[in-house]
């Protein structure tokens, strides 16, 4: 052990000597991480939480493949990430993207981030025991650059080269990428066992029992329907700092329901331990039964700091219907949520106005800098002015289910784009009436989807909604094959390489991508590209604001809204730290606090 910290020095010490950053436990996107390198464990976690009991947790649909790299299976199961497979480095949930040392101990880059280095702890093995070497690291790489997700095969293309100079090393050229979150990218890559992974088959669906190198195993599963995974006792890593007070369930079982009201019952029953709900009128109204009124089940609202991201009815640009944008625009603005929120929801969501709501990365409402005029320049005419300036907002009704100003201005809009109205339906210029199917997965879509289905039939659009199982959906929307479909952008603190997944050219005609809408612009590309090459706050708040502009420019959802805060019920045999993480509740944190 001693002679390995020796050779870690050395090279340290020869890296420094050509630009390279001596060998850190931590490294962050901007700024420094915020933990000391000693520390101890992390501030949302209980380093003498009790260990032991189960935790029931369940999730909507179903599955069909243990492998959550693969694009071919229709649904993954959940749970496996973060349990059973590990990453290089771990991510901090208190800090917008700070990561911390795991398989990898340490991490080298330079000033400019075009080449990474990263160290192996040798106490790292997988849960046969087997030790993790430089070539599990580079077999990983290597197979996923491949065959993994789009979102691993797009970054991982822009490495120039990987290699391993000892089985405790490996490196990466990154010369010419210009992504400085990259080698924060690479350090998040699983490290999936050489001997256990079948790499011909990768591409294919398996219910293989999975080999990993987290703190659980896979000890049964039932296909589609339930997964339980028991803790490893030989876990290399229980002690680590960024592990204390992780994992502290002996057993993990998550069940899957097709339906959203089973599921709830389901809880009610006492089958399941945890649910975060999304239902405003049942967390209002649906928690008055016995184990709710006798504090066996406990609520909490939860406020958490991320950006809020946005939800909507995504548009498939793909489609000629949907090719304008001055006709997505048009068929958004009869949207009413003004009706819908009072109505559906007893007034509790705010509106979505940016993809990076209720945070400083939120163009809404702020005219743009300079340095988001100078990004924006070679790309005229991209943003409105009004978008530019900061002026616009989503429509407001006047709540009464049937705006008329809102009718013309829908229609005023849909006209530009060649739509007229021909006794009471809309057509275009071929006499063809504008009509399309709205895609959802729950019965709580479908009654949002309804309610502004039918107020797209007061301009004379037909809009069919169509509810299909969790698999269905995933199916068509991995293929792209939809009119319209619920969609949700999850935005994080530190935007980076997923919005390539979400909204590059590339991730456009990538099958199993993110870009549902099939947004495809070089202005958008070249923003994405500007976000991960920011070097500093200033430029990266910049970049990620113009982004912004552009999307909502574009036109290509129809925004919905969000919930200010977290809604959390659970067993009050669960107990959980006292302070929640900026990205929200932690399960991982919680234990069991009686039987």
């Amino acid at each position: 052990m001693r002679f390995l910290g020796i050779l870690v020095a050395l090279t340290a010490l020869a890296g420094a000597a050509h630009g390279q950053a001596p060998a850190a436990g931590a490294i962050a996107m901007h700024g420094a991480p915020a933990l000391a390198a000693d520390f101890d464990h992390l501030p949302y976690a209980n380093p003498e939480a009790p260990k032991g009991g189960r935790l029931a947790l369940a999730y909507l649909g179903a599955f069909d493949s243990l492998n959550p790299y693969n694009v071919k299976a229709l649904s993954t199961a959940q749970g496996l990430v973060g349990n059973v497979y590990q990453s290089l480095m771990a991510r901090s949930a208190d800090e917008p993207f700070t990561l911390y040392g795991l398989i990898a101990q340490s991490i080298e880059t330079d000033d400019a981030r075009d080449r990474v280095v990263f160290h192996l702890d040798p106490r790292a093995h997988f849960s046969d025991g087997t030790k993790i070497v430089a070539a599990d690291v580079l077999f990983t790489f290597n197979l996923l650059k491949a065959k993994g997700l789009p979102s691993q095969r797009e970054a991982y293309a822009l490495v120039r080269s990987a290699d391993a100079p000892d089985d405790l090393t490996v490196r990466f050229d990154l010369a010419g990428a210009d992504d400085r979150e990259l080698p924060l990218i690479l350090a998040l890559m699983p490290v999936l066992p050489r001997a256990h992974t079948d790499a011909a088959h990768f591409e294919d669906q398996t219910l293989q029992i999975p080999v990993g190198a987290g703190p659980y195993k896979v000890a049964e599963v039932a296909p589609g329907q339930r997964l339980t995974l028991k803790r490893d006792p030989n876990y290399w890593a229980r002690d680590l700092p960024i592990n204390r007070g992780l994992y502290n369930f002996d057993e993990i079982r998550i069940d899957y329901y097709r339906d959203a009201s089973a599921m709830f019952e389901a809880f009610k029953a006492g089958l399941i331990d945890f649910r975060i709900e999304d239902d405003p009128t049942r967390w209002r109204d649906g928690y008055r039964f016995p184990a709710a009124r006798d504090g066996r089940v406990l609520r909490e609202t939860v406020p958490y700091g991320l950006p809020k991201g946005i939800s909507g009815f995504a548009f498939n640009a793909r489609r000629p219907i949907f090719a304008d944008p001055r006709a997505r625009e048009g068929l958004a603005t009869m949207f009413d949520f003004e009706w819908i929120n009072a109505n559906l929801y007893a007034g509790v969501y705010k509106r979505s106005k940016s993809f990076f709501d209720d945070s400083d990365l939120s163009a809404a409402g702020r005219p743009a800098s300079a340095k988001e005029r100078a990004l924006l320049a070679p790309f005229p005419g991209a943003v409105r002015d009004d978008i530019l300036e900061g002026g616009w907002a989503p429509p407001v009704s006047d709540g009464t289910g049937r705006d008329r100003a809102l009718a013309r201005k829908a229609l005023d809009l849909l006209a530009k784009a060649g739509y007229a109205l021909s006794g009471e339906t809309l057509v275009d210029a071929r006499s063809r009436p504008l009509s399309f199917e709205i895609l959802v997965k729950t019965l709580q879509e479908e009654r949002l989807a309804l309610a502004y289905s039918a107020s797209l039939a007061r301009i004379g659009v037909t809009a069919t909604v169509r509810l299909v199982d969790e698999v269905q959906f995933q199916r068509r929307r991995a293929r792209f094959d939809f009119d319209m479909a619920i969609g949700s952008w999850i935005a994080s603190p530190s935007p980076g390489n997923e919005q390539r997944n979400r909204w590059s050219s590339a991730a456009a005609t990538m099958e199993g991508s993110y870009n549902i809408c099939g947004a495809a612009s070089p202005a958008i590309d070249a923003m994405i590209a500007a976000v991960v090459a920011a070097r500093d706050r200033d430029d990266f708040v910049a970049a990620v604001r113009a982004l912004d502009r552009l999307l909502l420019s574009g036109f290509y959802i129809v925004p919905l809204f969000y919930a200010p805060d977290q809604w959390v019920a659970y067993s009050s045999a669960l107990g959980h730290p006292n302070k929640t993480p900026l990205f929200g509740v932690a399960t991982e944190t919680w234990w069991r606090a009686k039987p």
